[in-house]
């Protein structure tokens, strides 16, 4: 098993050392907008224990963290009024991992939409702002 970074970027929002939108936290997570959007109200929930992957998550702690992904999953689908959603989840490098602390994406979906490519292309802050607060809103 590969060991933890301490020096991710997930890990350095936890520790506030860099900056996110928030939308939610509790013990078990904190959930924040992906900067780098594939759909509009893309959000993503990390846990608050250093694991790297879905395997690495300590058993007991997985269900609160499962929990705060249900909660916002359903913010998310409410507050960007969607039709669906999809759920991502990845694991090492050969998984599609590119951040290396356990995360899901919660992606709202509307029919006939696709989502975007990921381009690394970063959205204006004003627009995460409101898509968090309509999220927020559906909390």
């Amino acid at each position: 098993m590969t060991a933890y970074d301490q020096s991710n970027i997930f890990a350095k929002i936890l520790r506030g050392e860099i900056p996110c939108v928030k939308i939610y936290e509790d013990e078990a997570a904190l959930a924040f907008m992906d900067i780098m959007p594939r759909a509009d109200g893309h959000a993503l929930v990390i846990p608050k224990v250093p694991a790297r992957g879905i395997l690495d998550m300590p058993p007991e702690r997985l269900g609160p963290y499962m929990q705060a992904v249900q909660k916002v999953a359903a913010a998310v689908k409410t507050g960007m009024k969607a039709e669906g959603l999809t759920l991502q989840q990845f694991n090492e490098s050969a998984g599609g991992q590119v951040v290396f602390h356990l995360h899901f994406h919660v992606l709202p979906r509307w029919d006939g939409v696709a989502l975007r490519p990921h381009t690394g292309k970063m959205a204006p802050a004003e627009s995460l702002e409101d898509f968090a607060g309509r999220i927020r809103a559906a909390l």
